[in-house]
């Protein structure tokens, strides 16, 4: 009995600090994301409008996809780390007039994923120059490294996202982009 509790109370620990984690990321990554969401979509309407006071983010996105029921996925970041880790950030926004769900269709097929909710988990990069194509991270339990169980959005409504993927090598500075049901958009990498 000892060693089932031992080995219980080991995977407890460890599911904890996967979320504390993923928390942080998230909480990294939105940081500020909100206003950015909301700066950039008024600076796109407006031609006249002053640069964001953002630190290191661009003005404009780095692409932006358009998918199914009005939805558009604005990626604002796509940052290499020292781990061999690249993140992508950015605003999932209802550019439709109705209130959308957010399509099963995006956390891909996989069933270790789909059980998991909601998410990003079937988008994929495509690096041409090295001919891979990357998917999602997953942490040990199976999530997929990237912002998971979406509410349903009201018209006009931004949500921040971010997705984990494994680097490319540092001679790759463009890659594919893709999300299923959306178009599909080239990016350039940072760092």
């Amino acid at each position: 009995m000892s060693i089932r509790f031992t080995t219980t109370a080991r995977r407890g620990m460890a599911a904890a600090a996967v979320v504390v984690s993923l928390a942080l990321g998230v909480a990294g990554c939105s940081n500020g994301d909100d206003k950015s969401g909301d700066t950039s979509a008024s600076a796109s309407k407006d031609s006249g409008s002053n640069p964001s006071a953002q630190e290191g983010r661009s003005e404009e996105p780095l692409a932006e996809l358009k998918g199914p029921d009005g939805l558009l996925l604005q990626i604002t970041s796509a940052e290499r780390d020292s781990g061999g880790f690249l993140t992508l950030g950015g605003n999932l926004k209802n550019d439709g007039g109705d209130t959308v769900n957010v399509p099963p269709q995006l956390s891909g097929n996989e069933t270790e994923i789909i059980r998991n909710g909601r998410s990003l988990g079937g988008a994929t990069l495509v690096d041409a120059k090295g001919k891979k194509r990357y998917y999602v991270l997953r942490d040990t339990e199976g999530r997929p490294l990237t912002t998971t169980n979406f509410p349903s959005m009201k018209a006009g409504e931004s949500i921040p996202v971010f997705m984990q993927f494994p680097a490319p090598p540092e001679s790759s500075t463009e890659a594919s982009f893709q999300l299923p049901q959306f178009a599909a958009a080239t990016i350039k990498i940072s760092g």
